[in-house]
């Protein structure tokens, strides 16, 4: 199945990089770390998106860490390279086999109601087959026996598209990407954070609105939560924060 016109991730080259820099030469440098970003001039722009990046970071962060050994550029938290676009995609959730697309910041949404609309139409699928079984009408014995057979496989695509989507509404009101849950312990600056804390969380209903009205044009990109902010999210709920909506 081929991808519609909507549904395209955030991809990230180097004319991306250039054009949110507004660099001259439509190149960056990638191997520059925090101290030889000192020695760059100060009005260049390419030095601009570069400090800009290191500052998303936590302190002591190595560039070898942000910079994609593929595409040889500084990667923003939340980017991961992906092989089968050979592209860099901002906050990467994974590449769909079935859409011949990567899931990333724009199109995460589109996906989410994707998959609900045939989530409903697998339901009603599956309500039409039982209906028709129940019909009282005479048929030949291997009809009924390839009906239930198409039932059951129905039921099963069904089921997975209910968890799928449960999933998937569970990262969307956390904040959260399928790669950042499944490759938490790898990624080096989610490293040491309790599984429990979502470091990009807002809140519920800021998460929704960032979630489904993603900006069109340019985006915003997110930076790692300082530690102190992060072991205070990690503090067990009391009743004034249920009181005040600390989630939401």
């Amino acid at each position: 199945m081929q991808a519609s016109g909507g549904m395209h991730a955030t991809f990230i080259n180097t004319a991306t990089l250039s054009k949110q820099s507004s660099s001259k030469h439509g190149s960056l440098k990638s191997s520059t770390n925090r101290p030889d970003l000192e020695k760059l001039r100060p009005m260049s722009s390419s030095s601009s998106w570069l400090h800009q990046i290191v500052d998303l970071y936590p302190p002591g962060s190595s560039n070898r860490d942000w910079t994609c050994q593929y595409c040889k550029i500084i990667q923003p938290p939340r980017t991961r390279h992906c092989h089968d676009c050979d592209k860099c995609v901002l906050q990467f959730d994974h590449h769909c086999v079935w859409l011949g697309t990567c899931i990333g910041k724009k199109n995460h949404c589109r996906f989410w109601w994707y998959i609900f609309e045939e989530s409903i139409l697998s339901t009603w699928t599956v309500a039409l087959y039982i209906e028709s079984l129940h019909l009282d009408i005479e048929k030949v014995w291997w009809k009924d026996f390839i009906g239930v057979i198409l039932l059951a496989i129905l039921i099963f695509i069904l089921m997975f598209l209910l968890l799928l989507l449960m999933f998937h509404t569970y990262i969307a009101l956390t904040n959260q990407t399928t790669y950042e849950v499944a490759r938490r312990k790898r990624i080096f600056y989610l490293r040491g954070i309790p599984d429990r804390v979502h470091p990009f969380s807002k809140g519920i209903c800021r998460n929704i609105y960032d979630f489904c009205f993603t900006r069109e044009n340019g985006f915003v990109l997110e930076a790692v939560p300082p530690i102190e902010e992060l072991e205070a999210r990690a503090a067990p709920y009391t009743c004034r924060d249920l009181f005040c909506c600390r989630c939401c």
